[in-house]
């Protein structure tokens, strides 16, 4: 049960007490373990992909096949895995789906073919695919509405910054014979006792525990609104938000999901350098993002500080264009060494960092404690999984065919500009949309407190 604070200064009987999770700073660094583990199991076969490519004989549309079947899985795994959640506990499922599920990177690392890489590589990722929104959700039950960027920031800053160095690491297995399968061995294995650890010592707060208006309530009263799985009721009520509908568009227009998977492979490809040089240029990025994610809480906080109404929207529209100048300059020119290219992707990491302490607190100050897994699913597992699985396929295949730096180019320059101008739209909805969250968490404390 969340520790609960009351303000002497606001009495009255439906008025809410503030909260503050005990243990909730512990708990967000379990689930930032579990990201960590996800994101490495997800990014080592696209930080290698220049040598396995080499030893199974594949062609660089295979990578695009790759990301696109592990992205689209998700789309149908993800619902079940929230279902699944809700059922028996989120815990529980956290422990296999981002834990026990490494079982299949092990048999990654054994794959002789390409069939054999897809089919694996597949299953894992339809796992680690239920762990994001389940993650997220937590963070909302966990911090209330005045930490949640801050904690958000601080979740996906300090995994950026961890898995950075993961990767740098794991592209010097390049140099090592058959290091491709040593690595898929070893995080698979590192995720099955992580999810032992998770079993151990994770603590689920319970829906809504971290709001003030909701917290002190009956946490039966509180789950009543839940649903045990993505129904077209939830799907209506989200996409009659205003706001949440924008961000979900702008999701499709993420040019910059495309870096993590092909940042290595499109410096081996356009500029020729060794897989192992050109994996340098991941621990900049992991440390830009880690930089952009502390850097973008403070901002936000200051420009909502400064317009409760435009602020937010301002900073994330700027991360966008200021994502799309750098990656203009980033990656359509040959520098000849592979230092300006760390510059300017460290750079690219810092914008890019800014947008989950932006985005995520944004969805969960819109959206209703009941609806967040709901709404978490679609954002993430769906929309961003649509994504990345054409930006993949398309700059796979059209890679093989015209190259990648027009692929980046278009993807990463011109598609940012125009997501960072769609995302005017913001300023017309997002404080209207908050203001009604506000007023339906208040009157449904007194509807309880009646």
């Amino acid at each position: 049960m969340p520790e609960l604070i009351h303000d002497p200064g606001r009495p009255g009987p439906a008025q809410a007490p503030s909260t503050r999770v005990q243990g909730r700073w512990r708990q967000l660094s379990l689930l930032g373990g579990a990201m960590l583990v996800d994101n490495t199991e997800a990014g080592m076969i696209g930080g290698l992909f220049p040598v396995i490519r080499q030893a199974l004989g594949l062609s660089l549309g295979a990578l695009g096949v790759l990301t696109a079947a592990g992205r689209l899985v998700g789309v149908i795994t993800t619902p079940l895995w929230v279902w699944a959640a809700h059922r028996w506990s989120r815990k529980t499922v956290l422990v296999v789906c981002a834990g026990l599920w490494g079982v299949w990177g092990v048999a990654a690392g054994f794959a002789q073919n390409f069939t054999q890489l897809l089919l694996f590589s597949t299953l894992l990722a339809a796992g680690y695919a239920g762990a994001h929104p389940i993650i997220t959700t937590l963070v909302g039950d966990l911090f209330d509405s005045s930490s949640r960027g801050r904690a958000v920031g601080m979740l996906f800053g300090a995994t950026a910054l961890a898995s950075s160095v993961f990767a740098a690491l794991k592209g010097q297995l390049a140099g090592v014979d058959d290091g491709w399968r040593w690595g898929l061995w070893a995080i698979g294995a590192f995720s099955i006792l992580f999810g032992l650890v998770m079993w151990r010592f994770l603590r689920d707060p319970g829906s809504g525990a971290a709001e003030t208006q909701l917290a002190d309530l009956d946490p039966a009263d509180r789950e009543a609104a839940a649903s045990t799985f993505v129904t077209r009721r939830q799907v209506v009520s989200l996409v009659k938000i205003p706001t949440f509908v924008v961000l979900l568009v702008s999701r499709l227009l993420s040019g910059h999901l495309l870096v993590f998977s092909f940042a290595v492979v499109f410096l081996v490809e356009a500029y020729g350098f060794t897989t192992q040089v050109a994996s340098v240029v991941l621990m900049p990025i992991g440390l830009g993002y880690f930089a952009g994610t502390l850097l973008g809480g403070l901002t936000a906080d200051w420009a909502a500080r400064i317009s409760p109404r435009h602020g937010l929207p301002a900073v994330l529209q700027t991360a966008q264009i200021l994502f799309a100048v750098l990656a203009f300059f980033g990656t359509q020119f040959d520098y000849g060494g592979i230092g300006p290219y760390a510059l300017f992707f460290g750079l690219m990491g810092i914008a890019q960092g800014v947008n989950p302490g932006i985005n995520r607190p944004m969805i969960m100050a819109i959206v209703p404690p009941e609806l967040r897994p709901a709404a978490f699913t679609l954002y993430i597992s769906v929309f961003e999984a649509i994504a990345w699985a054409l930006f993949g396929l398309g700059a796979g295949f059209l890679g093989d065919s015209i190259g990648l730096r027009p692929v980046f180019l278009w993807v990463l320059v011109i598609l940012m500009l125009a997501n960072g101008a769609f995302l005017t739209l913001l300023h017309r909805t997002y404080a209207r949309d908050a203001a009604r969250m506000q007023s339906e968490l208040d009157q449904r404390r007194e509807q309880a407190l009646s």
